[in-house]
Parts: C-alpha cells; structure tokens; sequence
C-alpha cells in the first residue's frame, strides 16, 4: 500500500491517560480526521499508583481488561495506522515496565510512553485542528496526573509545559476520603499556584489572544456552568461562573453529596481536585474566560500519525533542529545517512527489518555526532545521553531509548552487557542497527566526498555478515585495517564479520 493514507482510510489512537483511557477510530476526508467511533472508561491509573510510586496488581488489571476491550474495536484497523500513548501515570510508575509487558500480549502495537512536553505539543495539535484558527491560543488539559499548559499559533507550539498536578492525584493528596472542606480545597489551590509560578511569567509575556480549554475536568466544570445559568451567551466558562461552581462545591461536605446538572457520576469523586487546579490556573495566569474544545491528546496522535503518512513528520523536522542546535556537520551526516540506508536496503530482508527500523536508522546516522557539542571525547556516549533526556518533539520515550543505543554503540569498543542492554531496550532489531551505523560511519571516516570503495553487504545467518569492498583495496589501506579492527567488535557482540577485499580477505 501507499505510504499516503487515502480517503475512507481508517486510523485509530489509544490514549492511556492516568485518569481515563480513551479510544478513537477516525477516517480521512479530504486530509481532515473525522471520528466515527470512541469508547472511553475511568481506570485511574494514577489512584493505583501506591507509596513506592507502584503500580498496584488492581490497577494493572484495570488498565489490561480495558485495552482488551479496546482491541475488540480495532478489527477493522491496521496496526500500522494505530498509535497507542501513555502519559503521566506510566512515567511514573517504576514498575511501568511490567505493565507494558502485559499489555503487549494483548495490544497489536508498542505503547509509547510520552514526556510530559510531547505529551503537550500533541494535545495542543488535537485543539488547534478541531478549532477555527483565532490568532495566538492558550490551551490547557488538566489530566489525571499532570496538567498541561501550551501557548501556540494556527498549528505550531510555541511554549510546552507539562506540571505535575493532575485531578486523580490531587484527590489522593486532598480528597482522598471525599470530604470535602473549605480547608482541603485551598491546600489544593495553593500547590496548584506553586506549580504554575514556575512559568507564570514566561506565559504572560508570550501573551495570547484566547483560552481553550480541553479533557474531562474542563468539560465538566463548563458543562456545569452552562447547565446552571452561569455561564456567558457563548456558553464559555468564565471566572465568575469557576467562583459560583467553587461557592457551590464548598457547600457540600462529601462528594456524594454534590448535586449538579450536568455532571456524570464517574467524573464526581475527582471533580473537587479538578476544580481547584483549575481556579488556581484562572488566578495565576488573569483569565476571565476560557473556551472548551472537543479536540484532546488523542486527536492529535492521530493528526500526528496523518502527518507521518503524509510526509510531514514532525520527527524529521526535531532532527533537523536538534543538528542546528548542537552544530552538527550536516554534510559528514549526509554521507553516513546515504551509506546507512545502502547497508540497510542490503539486508533488510534477510534481518526482517521494515521501514519503521529504516526512519529509526536514518535519524540515528544523523544524530550521531551531536556529543561533539560537549566533547570528543567520548562524544558517543554524550550524544546518547542527549537523546534519552532531552524534550525532543515527536518521539516517545521508548524512540529516544532507541536512538540512544544506536548513537551510544556507534564507535569505539562494544561491550556485551552494551549487547544485553540493547536487548532488552529493542530486542535484536537494535542489535543489528547498531551495526549497520558503526560501519556506516567507519566507512566515511574521511569525511570527505572523494571516490570511496564500493561495499556490498550480505547475511549468510544472522550471525555471519560478509562485507565485499570491490576496486583496488590498496587504495584505502586504514580503512581495510579499521575494517579488520571492526571484527573483534562484532564478534564482542557475537557476530562473525568477513571482509572480502583483494588486500584481506577472510
């Protein structure tokens, strides 16, 4: 099939938030996303998080019996049109990992587990496409574990934040019984105000122009607010009508109590939390009003996956930028790109490797020398760091893990517990990537655009490559030499490399 989606094409997103988990199946018209479907349960993940920052067994079952009727619903979709996010709940659980584990038995794709930031920049993406462009725009989501905060124009970012304060996690810290009292709700207002200090000043400088708002705690608190005479004739949520609701909220003593129109009973327990993040926003930051919209973190994912389909991958363009930023030799990076993918298109076959390892390959041969920003020495392992910890637009976190080894085993020795650690990060999909970089960036060691030897690279097993440099070898004798090195390396990683040349040969 093409790589451009077509009309009547299906894509779908999972959004596995701390609070809820949310499907959706959309088709493309015309380059737009039209949902057709959604199903949406509260798992609250978040509240199955226990001292040690643990998933509990509860939770984890929770969340697995949902995407299991999830899948249910994803008949009809191919995998590769699916993206399946979590977000702050799965950063912070330490046993993340073994809810991932799980889930892939169930899940026809990877979970990718989204920083805060991207996390962001996709929900920001999932407003501005399902509003009319109205010049510079605040958006906020308060979720389950984290609120975030984007000021942006049409489609572009311009400040991501992503804080830690979300409704579920604010219940546990200050409604954990459902009572409710004027004493808990300012406790809840005052460390949401200490979290939005941090950027208080950065975002009134950048100013904007209007103020959407999405997710289920907004939806809610609006929803009531109309529901009840308090909100404007454009049915906004406005500062008078948050202070009427927060009157209204204190009156009760516990959230059975809470009688309002408007508000569904999976959205009670969390909504005094809620509520509080939310009027701290509106003090900090002086908003008097703020629009709901539809479009969340799940309608980004898949305006971002069209994208990709579409040539449009915010990933390249974040590659691109990361390259500017650390001065990156664009024409040394250029070479080792070129010779990368004709290593790769060699034995893609024979390794089972498909076009998602080739894109990963690609940004890998570009980003490799980005450590030289901090150091030579040892620049591959500073460019590996780099690449897991930094913010970088457009991948998950189990991408930047990805990148990281590739960039952290492109040279100097290659160690087994390196091997393991690849492993387990990828399987041995990152193994071989690995080594189709270290020989990409062997080769144009020169960095030059003169005439190199013609190499051929073949797969007689997974563990037997065979490398041919045809012409007359003695024409690049260090290469041929660094290539004979380059064989204690491979076989530190178990893997038998023959090099045929007229000067060597095995």
């Amino acid at each position: 099939m093409s790589d451009f989606l077509i009309d009547e094409e299906l894509l779908a997103a999972i959004d596995m938030g701390s609070n809820s988990f949310h499907l959706a199946i959309a088709r493309v018209d015309h380059g737009e996303v039209k949902k057709m479907a959604s199903m949406s349960e509260k798992v609250q993940l978040a509240a199955g998080l226990d001292e040690n920052k643990n998933l509990t067994e509860a939770a984890q079952q929770r969340g697995l019996a949902c995407l299991a009727r999830f899948v249910g619903r994803l008949t009809a979709v191919q995998s590769n049109r699916l993206r399946i996010v979590a977000t702050n709940a799965l950063r912070q659980a330490k046993n993340g990992h073994e809810f991932i584990q799980k889930a892939a038995e169930i899940l026809p794709k990877p979970i990718e587990i989204i920083a805060g930031r991207e996390e962001a920049r996709l929900i920001y993406l999932g407003v501005s496409h399902t509003m009319a462009n109205s010049g510079r725009r605040l958006v906020i989501d308060i979720g389950g574990g984290s609120t975030e905060l984007i000021i942006g124009e049409e489609f572009e970012p311009i400040h991501t934040e992503s804080l830690q304060m979300g409704c579920v996690a604010y219940t546990k810290a200050y409604f954990a019984d459902g009572e409710i009292s004027k004493s808990s709700f300012e406790k809840a207002v005052v460390a949401a105000r200490k979290e939005l200090y941090s950027i208080a000043n950065t975002y009134k400088e950048a100013g904007w122009d209007t103020v959407a708002g999405s997710s289920g705690t907004i939806k809610a608190c609006r929803q009531i607010t109309v529901n009840m005479g308090w909100s404007n004739e454009q049915e906004n949520l406005t500062r008078e009508g948050l202070e009427k609701l927060k009157d209204r909220l204190l009156k009760f003593k516990h959230v059975s109590e809470m009688e309002f129109d408007g508000l569904k009973e999976d959205r009670r327990a969390v909504l005094p939390a809620g509520l509080a993040i939310l009027y701290a926003v509106f003090d900090v930051l002086d908003i008097d009003k703020l629009v709901y919209s539809d479009g969340a973190l799940r309608e980004g994912v898949m305006y971002d996956l069209l994208g990709r389909f579409q040539h449009e991958d915010i990933r390249d363009r974040s590659v691109q930028a990361l390259m500017g930023r650390y001065n990156s030799d664009p024409k040394q990076a250029g070479r080792v790109v070129k010779t990368a993918q004709h290593l790769f298109d060699s034995v893609a076959e024979s390794l089972k490797l498909n076009n998602e390892d080739s894109d990963l390959l690609r940004r890998a041969a570009y980003l490799h020398e980005i450590g030289l920003a901090i150091s030579h020495s040892s620049y591959h392992r500073h460019g590996a760091y780099l690449l897991q910890h930094s913010d970088i637009p457009g991948f998950s976190q189990i991408d930047q893990n990805y990148l990281s080894h590739l960039v952290g085993n492109h040279r100097r020795k290659l160690r087994q517990d390196a091997k393991t650690e690849a492993l387990k990060a990828g399987g041995n999909k990152i193994v071989y990537l690995s080594l189709l970089l270290r020989l990409a960036v062997l080769v144009n060691a020169s960095r030059s655009d003169a005439m190199l030897p013609a190499i051929e690279l073949s797969i007689r097993n997974a563990q037997q490559w065979q490398l041919s440099v045809s012409g007359d070898a003695k024409q690049w004798p260090l290469l041929v030499a660094e290539l004979h090195d380059e064989q204690v390396q491979f076989k530190n990683w178990d893997i038998e490399l023959n090099i045929q040349s007229e000067q060597f040969v095995d």
